[in-house]
């Protein structure tokens, strides 16, 4: 697992790779319902989600936009891990 060093914390590069691509280019830059699904099937994609891929969940939160729909996806399914 790659990672990335932002302010110090260290998160999934992955995850942020994924984040990053959905909000540029073409569309809105905006993560939509389908995305915000990409990003946590991303996550679970082992034997379970990682502090440092909840850390990173929760970063996207915070750092990226979403969509109205699909914040509320997402903080739903954060909410479940």
């Amino acid at each position: 697992m790659a990672y990335e060093t932002i302010d110090g914390k260290k998160y999934e590069k992955e995850l942020l790779e994924l984040a990053r691509k959905h909000t540029t280019g073409k569309g809105e830059g905006k993560l939509s319902k389908d995305e915000v699904a990409d990003l946590f099937k991303s996550a679970q994609d082992g034997q379970g989600v990682t502090d440092t891929e909840k850390a990173t969940l929760g970063y996207i939160r915070n750092n990226f936009e979403f969509t109205d729909a699909a914040a509320k996806d997402f903080d739903k399914a954060f909410g479940q891990l």
